[in-house]
């Protein structure tokens, strides 16, 4: 095994030491054969004994024979496979599905209309703008009673956005044309009597990932920035139906990573000189900005989570399958998950009232029940804290103190907080799940050199990303799922004597478990640095928990003012 013939063309040290340097030496790489093969070399038992260097196998001569054979029938069958063109909102044959046989069991309650919390209705200010940032729960009443029209809403927000999104960069398309007639059926139907409910008349935004009729979807690259999808998302349909106005579609990174799309970066309203984060990044810097009333995100691996940190939005990532991904870019088809980004947890939970549910077209969607209800009290509720993940020390763990005041803030309410700790199961194991089904999902976007034309290149981007995902054996990427399995088991005796946990946004572990497992989480601004920039407290749900979650958080906003406070916002000279 240690004799490479001269004649291959290759030197073993050589050889070793490239794949080495980028850390894959002791990595079992399919890849590195088809890369050979690509690269020119001819398909021979030499050919395999180098990819046996690099995978840590070793054949003897006649069994390399013996699979030569094969190899050249798997290298037809590649050849084929890559010859086929497969839209991306096509799914794998296999689905995964955050429900293990003991988790079966739906957390939420039965079905039943919304308990909303009572809200105070606000005189009709002499300047619109005052509203801008109000909630959702306080704009539906003035729409309700009359106070003030879909239509001036929709043009105080399209306005807005004129004026302060050149210095923001958070909006990709403004769909006026759309908004205007949406909004006046709204103000007609309001006026003769028809009220949809707390989402109807009102403004918000979609990340750009979303498909809607007669507009472009981006997904934040450059070479699709005219295509237009002849259809809308299946959450687009729903917040239609609902008597929502879609004013914007919102930026997002590239291909859903980072803050950085064709246009330049998304810049957090906070502070214009910070990127918004992402790769929601245009959903959290305009509902900040007062731009749109709610917009909606996804996240796969914290899109939703960092930018409603880093903008100060309170973020819902759902349970997977809570809301259909229909009309969705596909990055990862086992992580992705749609979900509202609004001004305050209960906004999140009439936003979610509307979009969840299986639409009978995305097979991973789940058509668990879900009732909100503002009146759940904490004290009425098993909540657990992940008491190390406190307890760090400040110089690695800067947000310390605004998180240890949040329980000081649960304890006041009633609250009686369990230490416990996040499962121990080797988590970074399972991130080649993520690199895997996105170099899937983009496969033929590589192949043809159109990742080449992306904005960000080089190292932790998706070109890197999606080429290496290359090398990455099926055998692991199988057994990584099944790692995946044993953490979904512990997550689920975690929670069997737990409602909700409280969690440091970014506490170890935590963001790659959760979404790998596919529970909820809210995150919501609890405090803001000396630089004037918001921090934020993480709440986990059980699978499909999002009412007592959302409970949590929105009981926690009630003693609180955070998440009232915004921007003083920058305009482009």
């Amino acid at each position: 095994m240690n004799d490479i013939p001269s004649e291959t063309g290759l030197d073993r040290r050589a050889f070793m030491r490239t794949f080495t340097a980028v850390g894959l030496g002791s990595t079992l790489l399919p890849g590195v054969l088809w890369a050979r093969v690509a690269e020119g070399a001819e398909l021979t038992t030499d050919t395999i004994a180098c990819a046996e260097e690099i995978a840590g196998v070793q054949l003897e001569p006649e069994q390399r024979e013996m699979i030569l054979q094969d190899v050249q029938e798997q290298r037809q069958q590649l050849e084929a496979l890559h010859a086929v063109s497969i839209p991306n909102e096509v799914p794998p044959a296999l689905l995964f599905s955050p429900l293990i046989p003991e988790a079966a069991r739906a957390a939420a309650p039965a079905r039943g209309k919304p308990v909303r919390s009572r809200v105070a209705l606000r005189a009709r200010p002499g300047n619109l703008e005052e509203l801008a940032f109000a909630p959702v729960t306080e704009l539906s009443e003035m729409l309700r009673r009359r106070r003030v029209t879909s239509t001036e809403l929709t043009r105080m927000y399209l306005d807005r956005i004129r004026r302060y999104d050149p210095a923001l960069h958070a909006v990709v398309t403004v769909t006026e044309e759309r908004a205007l007639r949406q909004a006046r059926a709204a103000d007609q139907e309001i006026a003769r009597g028809r009220y949809r409910g707390p989402l109807h008349g009102i403004p918000w935004g979609a990340k750009d990932l979303l498909a809607v009729r007669g507009y472009p979807t981006t997904w934040g690259v450059g070479v699709y920035r005219d295509r237009v999808v002849d259809e809308d998302a299946t959450v687009v349909q729903r917040l239609d139906a609902a008597g929502a106005v879609l004013i914007a579609k919102l930026t997002l990174g590239e291909l859903a990573w980072g803050d950085v799309w064709f246009g330049g970066m998304t810049r957090n309203p906070w502070n214009p000189e910070q990127g918004a984060s992402g790769s929601s990044a245009g959903v959290g810097s305009a509902t900040a900005a007062g731009l749109v009333a709610f917009g909606i995100g996804s996240e796969t691996l914290g899109s939703i989570s960092s930018p409603s940190t880093r903008n100060g939005v309170t973020g819902l990532r759902p349970t997977f399958g809570r809301v259909p991904k229909t009309g969705a870019m596909a990055l990862s088809w086992s992580m992705d998950k749609l979900g509202p980004m609004c001004r305050s947890a209960e906004d999140c939970a009439l936003v979610l009232d509307t979009i969840h549910g299986a639409d009978g077209q995305d097979s991973s969607a789940h058509d668990a029940p879900f009732r909100w209800d503002a009146r759940v009290s904490p004290r009425q509720l098993r909540i657990g804290y992940f008491q190390s993940a406190f307890e760090r020390d400040e110089a690695q763990y800067p947000t310390k103190r605004f998180d240890l005041a949040v329980l000081d803030v649960l304890r006041s309410l009633g609250a009686t907080l369990i230490p416990v700790e996040v499962p121990e199961v080797p988590y970074n194991t399972m991130s080649i799940i993520l690199g895997a089904e996105a170099g899937a999902a983009f496969d033929e976007y590589t192949r043809t050199g159109l990742v080449d034309q992306m904005v960000r290149q080089g190292r932790n981007t998706w070109p890197t990303v999606f080429r290496a995902a290359r090398f990455i054996p099926a055998v692991d990427y199988i057994n990584a799922n099944r790692v995946r399995t044993m953490a979904m088991q512990r997550w689920a005796e975690l929670f069997r004597n737990l409602d909700v946990i409280v969690t440091p946004t970014f506490a170890p572990n935590q963001l790659l478990a959760t979404n790998l497992t596919g529970h909820p989480a809210a995150i919501l601004p609890n405090g803001f640095r000396e630089d004037g920039t918001p921090v934020s407290i993480t709440f986990l749900g059980d699978l499909f928990g999002e009412s007592k979650m959302l409970a949590v958080a929105h009981a926690y906003q009630a003693a609180t003012d955070f998440h009232r406070r915004h921007p003083t916002l920058p305009v482009s000279g």
